[in-house]
Order: C-alpha cells, then structure tokens, then sequence
C-alpha cells in the first residue's frame, strides 16, 4: 500500500475533495461530514471519510504544487481505487473583470510545468482538461443552487513568487483567467488512469489590484465552493 498515505484498505471513499490545506481538510470534516473519522495523517496530510447526507465522501489534502497533488492523487487513484477527486483551492485572478469570492469550474489548466512530459512521456502539450462528467455535473449543480459560476481555462504554475511584469506567455496563448498550482497534474493523473477530476476555485485574489481576501474571511468565503462541491458529489 501507499508510503504517503496510511489508510486501510476501505477506509478511502470512491469520491474525493481536495484542498491544498490540511486544516481546510479538518474544517470540511468538521462542518460538513456526519461521522468524519480521521484515516490518515501521515506528514500530517489529514485524510477524513464521512458522510453527506447519507453518501460516503472522503476529503483529503493534496499540499502544495503539481509534485505533491501528483503523488497523491495517483495513489488515492491506485491504492485506493477512487473514482473521482475534486480539487478544491484558492486562486489569483489575472484580470480584474473578475471579483473576489468568484467561483471557478476549470475547463482546463495549462502550465509549463513537465510533470506529464516525465510522468507519462506526453510531450509538446502544455494543456490538459477535466476528465470525466464531475465538470458538467458541477454546472448543473450550480444551475439548482444558483449559485454563478465562472467556466474558464486556468494555470498552474510551477512557482509562487514569479519575477517580471505582465502575464506569462502561456497565460495570454491559453486566455488562462486565474492562477493556480495544482490542477495540471490532478488532470494529467486523471486522462492517464481514466479517471475522473474536475476543479473549483475560490477567487482570494486580483493580481492586477492586489485585492485580496483576509485570513479571517476566508472559511467562510470558501463554503459556497465547499456546499457545491458536496452537493455535487451526490449526482455521482
């Protein structure tokens, strides 16, 4: 079994969510799941499987970056036989169209990253999309909470603090609308195990003004992300 991840065999359930952030694990856990039971915490990476209204759901953290989402969506993918993760994250916005607190379904995520020219040998693609129904299952969960809902490609950018002004090349060549880190690889593990993946973001940023939202705000912006997500995991 996985090295990373310290769950027994059935304790991981067939759907999953994934924010970056351990705690924002626990807080998921918390607040939403009816008998969460913490399955793994290796390298404090908290792992937690529940129920919402009645489905079993896991939620797991993924850190930070295409290597630490790639090992650990691939093992939840193999070892665990899940069928469907669902990164939930916070993004920065590369245009101030778009407002704080705005909720993103990932069409597709481009990046300079090689993690699937290495990976799987796929080379000269800087581009993947979701795999599977999750994203349009998404758009139609959205439809009946009316809660708005932005579908647009995104990138995952391999480094946080990025030198130089202006967007980067593949931002402007893919119309890319935010900024994230991770869904490049969580869609190239998907599209190579013929899996399912999708992705929501939560705006936390306008790169262009510097807005941002406060550390305070932020469980409680994230929850409208959250709610869909859930609710969209029991159409599946």
């Amino acid at each position: 079994m996985s090295v990373h991840i310290s769950a027994k065999p059935g304790e991981i359930a067939k759907h999953i969510l994934m924010p970056g952030d351990p705690l924002r694990a626990k807080y998921i856990a918390d607040n939403f799941l009816e008998n969460a039971k913490l399955v793994s915490s290796t390298r404090n990476i908290f792992m937690y499987t529940g129920d919402y209204k009645g489905k079993q759901v896991s939620v797991g953290a993924s850190g930070m970056g295409c290597p630490s989402i790639g090992i650990y969506s691939f093992e939840l993918f193999t070892e665990y036989e899940a069928d469907c993760i669902i990164r939930i994250g916070t993004c920065g916005a590369y245009t101030s169209k778009m407002k704080l607190f705005d909720l993103i379904n990932a069409e597709y995520a481009c990046s300079e990253s090689t993690y699937a020219e290495c990976a799987f040998g796929w080379k000269k693609k800087d581009r993947y999309k979701y795999q599977g129904n999750a994203f349009e299952i998404i758009n139609t969960t959205a439809k009946e909470l009316n809660q708005p809902l932005i579908e647009a490609p995104i990138h995952s950018s391999d480094v946080f603090y990025r030198q130089g002004k202006g967007k980067p090349e593949i931002v402007k060549k893919h119309k890319a609308v935010a900024v994230e880190m991770e869904s490049f690889a969580l869609f190239s593990n998907a599209r190579f195990l013929k899996k399912t993946a999708a992705c929501l973001l939560t705006v936390s940023d306008i790169i262009p003004t510097h807005e941002k939202i406060s550390a305070d705000q932020r469980e409680k912006a994230l929850a409208p992300m959250m709610k869909l997500a859930l609710e969209s995991v029991l159409k599946m």
